[in-house]
C-alpha cells in the first residue's frame, strides 16, 4: 500500500494547529505542542528503544516555520528553538491518525513524571536568605 502524499499543508498560528491534507482523502488537525512533544528526532526520540526524552512544558509552543525537505517531508521550526527532526509524509500521517491514542499516552507519562505541559515561570527566578529581624526566603 503506497503512502498518502499531502495535498495541502496549513498553519493556522492563532489556534496554534497545522492542517494537512492528504490524497487518500484524509484531514487532520495536529496542535502545535503535540507535534513538539512527537517530535522524530533523536533529542526527543533517543537513539533506540526506552531512550526517549519526555517533553515538559510545550503548552504554549508554537511553530514558527514549515519548510520543505525534498519532496517526502517538512521540517518544523518550534518557538522554542527545536527545529531538528523530519516529519516525513508518513509520520505525519500516523500522527493524524493516531492522535488521539498518542495524546492519551503523552498525557498518562507526564501524570506519572509529576511534569506539567504548562511552561516553568520560575525559570530564571533566583531565591536567597534574607538576614535580620524579618529573615526568610525572598525570590528576586
Amino acid at each position: 500500500m503506497s503512502i498518502p502524499q499531502p495535498t495541502e499543508i496549513a498553519l493556522h498560528r492563532t489556534s496554534r494547529l497545522v492542517e494537512i491534507a492528504f490524497s487518500d482523502g484524509a484531514v487532520f488537525r495536529l496542535p502545535c505542542e503535540f507535534l513538539r512533544v512527537y517530535s522524530p528526532s533523536a533529542e526527543v526520540r533517543g537513539h533506540g528503544s526506552g531512550q526517549e526524552v519526555l517533553q515538559v512544558g510545550k503548552g504554549e509552543v508554537q511553530i514558527e516555520a514549515i519548510e520543505p525537505v525534498g519532496s517526502y517531508a517538512v521540517r518544523l521550526v518550534f518557538s522554542d528553538g527545536h527545529d531538528t527532526g523530519l516529519y516525513s509524509w508518513e509520520y505525519l500521517y500516523h500522527l493524524g491518525k493516531d492522535q488521539d491514542r498518542l495524546w492519551r499516552e503523552y498525557l498518562e507519562r507526564l501524570a506519572q513524571a509529576g511534569a506539567s505541559r504548562e511552561p516553568d515561570r520560575t525559570a530564571g527566578e533566583r531565591v536567597v536568605r534574607q538576614s535580620g529581624p524579618s529573615a526568610g526566603w525572598k525570590k528576586l
